[in-house]
């Protein structure tokens, strides 16, 4: 009499790789920044259209922040520093900043 052993192959338990965390890019409003030059850089950073910017931009003059986008931590942090460098070099006040997504 012959014996046969069957065995089974293990399984493997992959671990799932965790989402990123998300950060917002947020825009604070500023009594110096022309509407018309905050609308340039929303267009050129974030790709948005007129009327995307148009519309983020009238948000945050009239709360004083909006949240522009949502994106991982390198590329908020990225966006928000290249956003404001673009004031900077044309001499306005103007602001993004980065907060982690709840």
């Amino acid at each position: 009499m012959v014996t046969v052993t069957v065995s089974r192959p293990k399984t493997k338990t992959r671990a799932k790789p965790e989402r990123p965390r998300l950060y917002k890019v947020i825009l604070l409003n500023d009594d110096i920044t022309p509407q018309e030059f905050v609308v340039k850089v929303l267009k050129a950073v974030f790709r948005m259209t007129v009327d995307e910017a148009y519309g983020v931009m009238l948000t945050a003059h009239q709360k004083g922040a909006c949240v522009v986008a949502v994106f991982t931590k390198e590329v908020a942090e990225s966006k928000a520093t290249r956003g404001t460098d673009e004031g900077a070099k044309a001499g306005y006040p103007l602001t993004f900043t980065t907060e982690r997504e709840d």
